[in-house]
């Protein structure tokens, strides 16, 4: 049990130890604040539901703090993590639908295997390797996009200013040694219900 404590303790400093110039930003919405193009008040707007969304799966089940990772954009909600049976899967997306204010509900959740230290390893990698990408791409604000890989699968959220930039960052994760899917959540400025001016 020991054992399994410190292993738990080191892959968490390892993946956090990662993030660098993580795009978490005040508001939790992965968007830098600096480069979001949303207005002021949908940033309060999503963080507050991505709070009350967070407190509710705690509530449910302390394992949700660790296991499950939920992003909201312009009323949006992504969800992906790994829960122990489908049943708990549906209700998440149920728990995300009851949020108010929710326009979307995008759930990527996996159910969980035996833990394998290397398909994480694999994945630690990937989600490394595209964030230094879209950090060097001059054409990608990289602030903006939050990265989850999973069993080699990239998952992108994020706002871009372009379609244009949203085509570069998917060709990006495409790119990446090793990727067999990418699954882009991204969100066009001019989609936002309201823009900063």
């Amino acid at each position: 049990m020991k054992s399994r404590i410190i292993l738990i303790s080191f892959i968490f400093l390892t993946f956090s130890g990662c993030i660098g110039i993580s795009s978490k930003g005040i508001f939790g919405t992965g968007v830098s604040i600096a480069f979001d193009p949303r207005s002021l008040g949908t940033q309060i707007d999503d963080s507050v539901m991505q709070k009350n969304l967070t407190a509710r799966l705690i509530l449910r089940d302390k394992t949700y703090l660790l296991s499950v990772n939920t992003k909201v954009l312009d009323g949006r909600i992504f969800l992906t993590g790994k829960v122990e049976e489908p049943e708990e899967k549906l209700h998440l997306t149920k728990l995300a639908w009851e949020t108010k204010g929710v326009r979307s509900v995008r759930n990527d959740i996996k159910i969980k295997e035996d833990f394998n230290f290397t398909q994480s390893a694999k994945d630690l990698l990937i989600t490394s390797q595209l964030r230094t990408a879209l950090i060097f791409n001059k054409n990608i604000k990289a602030a903006n996009y939050q990265i989850d890989t999973y069993k080699k699968k990239i998952f992108i959220y994020g706002i871009s200013l372009t379609t244009d930039e949203r085509k570069e960052v998917i060709s990006e994760a495409k790119e990446i040694l090793d990727v067999k899917d990418v699954v882009a959540s991204i969100v066009l400025v001019e989609d936002l219900r309201i823009q900063k001016n």
